[in-house]
């Protein structure tokens, strides 16, 4: 696999406005977007930091994957997204699962 760049990092938050609010007032970031993911029920809010995003996740459902992941290990990193070079060639190796 060859990456190129981290694409974004995506952190769960328990409260997306209070998370917007302190991203942008204390770390001077703008919000550029906000939509939710129905299908993965979650809201998310993305900023810019160089080449790479953060993406904010909150959880529309205590059901759904985020908010499953904050009631077990509580907000933080939930995923980073790696650029690749070649989508179909890094698609085509064998995985790792990190544990966790």
């Amino acid at each position: 696999m060859n990456i190129s760049h981290i694409e974004h990092i995506g952190i769960a938050v328990k409260n997306l406005e209070e998370s917007i609010r302190y991203y942008e007032e204390v770390l001077g970031l703008k919000c550029y977007a906000i939509e939710e993911v129905k299908d993965q029920q979650v809201k998310t809010a993305f900023f810019q930091v160089g080449q790479t995003k953060i993406e904010l996740l909150e959880s529309t459902s205590d059901d759904g994957p985020v908010g499953k992941f904050i009631e077990k290990k509580g907000e933080g990193i939930h995923h980073l997204a790696f650029a690749v070079n070649d989508i179909e060639k890094s698609l085509r190796k064998p995985m790792i699962k990190a544990s966790g």
